[in-house]
């Protein structure tokens, strides 16, 4: 997929709300531009269910436009026709997920340096993930806090890949991160755990359109 706008690019699974499917359709009217079905952690869903839910999902995002990206699990990324996969550095290797899916759908890593984001363009990446930013609770598994230095390192040796920055980013402190040079900005709880999912993902959209206009302005 070309031109993908990857601004505000909402994370989750069924663990990360108590009535997923309806938070998800609150983010995707409330303007979110990418969506990625990440099904881990405990109590996640596994199998039949959880590629039922993750069929419910993908019709969410179909009506509204909006890029359906599975993590890691390449099998069931293709057995429903997603739109793209997104792996970790201890997921499926990036270029073997290039070679299953096909060059036109769209393949995102998660990178924690300079050589993995090399090896991630080298391997056919459509756009990075670099963090976590701030301190963030919704991931096990999350590296210790990276802060924006990479971001820029990255923006600034591979200008025309899209960067997305993920972990601990609100409204209020998303600034930092474009200015750093992230194309878009990646989010869970921000959005997923809002008393108001839709008031949440406008108030982030806002932010990150008023940084793709100075973006613009600046090219």
């Amino acid at each position: 997929m070309k031109n993908v706008d990857y601004k505000l690019y909402f994370i989750m699974g069924s663990i990360n709300a108590t009535d997923p499917l309806s938070v998800l359709e609150d983010a995707l009217k409330g303007g979110i531009t990418c969506f990625q079905f990440r099904e881990k952690g405990p109590n996640a869903l596994a199998r039949t269910e959880k590629k039922a839910f993750a069929q419910s999902c993908q019709r969410l995002c179909k009506q509204y436009g909006v890029p359906f990206i599975v993590n890691d699990d390449v099998d069931l990324s293709i057995e429903i026709g997603a739109d793209g996969v997104h792996v970790g550095q201890d997921d499926t290797d990036a270029a073997f997920v290039r070679e299953k899916i096909g060059a036109d759908k769209i393949v995102g890593v998660s990178v924690h340096s300079v050589d993995e984001a090399k090896a991630a363009i080298a391997a056919g990446a459509n756009y990075v993930g670099i963090g976590p930013v701030y301190e963030t609770v919704s991931k096990d598994d999350a590296k210790p806090v990276a802060g924006t230095v990479l971001i820029e390192k990255v923006s600034t040796l591979f200008p025309e890949l899209p960067i997305v920055g993920i972990g601990g980013i609100t409204a209020t402190n998303a600034e930092p991160v474009f200015k750093a040079g992230a194309h878009g900005i990646s989010i869970i709880s921000s959005i997923a755990s809002a008393e108001n999912p839709e008031i949440a993902a406008k108030q982030l959209k806002h932010t990150a359109n008023q940084w793709a206009v100075k973006r613009s302005a600046l090219q």
